[in-house]
């Protein structure tokens, strides 16, 4: 594998980040730098420094959290009402009942993929 310019300097500073982490020590720019000077590693000086900032206190929390995320802000402005107590569309909406919707199937009738009505016994 061969990189060039930053992307050799960007992936070799976050491999010495990954084994700051792993190693349980405290990832700063100059531990990382001091990483990889003793590997062999040269690369911008900008770049441990912009690791450390980024990633120095939450790595474990950027490698295990999968997907994570914030939660809708619907979802937090539908709750704020019925927090409050008050009557609101919202909680009327609660009561009405669910439209189920019915389930086709799209291999049961219908069109199939040519236009044809789909009733077997074509040219194919």
């Amino acid at each position: 594998m061969s990189f060039a310019g930053g992307d050799r300097d960007e992936f070799a500073t976050s491999l010495a980040v990954l084994a700051l982490y792993d190693g349980g020590a405290e990832i700063t720019s100059d531990q990382i730098s001091t990483l990889l000077t003793a590997t062999n590693n040269h690369v911008q000086p900008y770049w441990p420094t912009l690791f450390a900032s980024n990633l120095g206190s939450n790595v474990g929390e950027i490698i295990f959290n999968r997907g994570g995320g914030v939660a809708p802000v619907a979802s937090a402005a539908g709750s704020a009402p019925a927090a409050a107590g008050g009557d609101s569309k919202s909680d009327k909406k609660e009561d009405a009942p669910k439209k189920v919707e019915e389930v086709v199937d799209a291999l049961e009738g219908g069109m199939d993929m040519f236009g044809g009505g789909g009733g077997g016994g074509g040219d194919y």
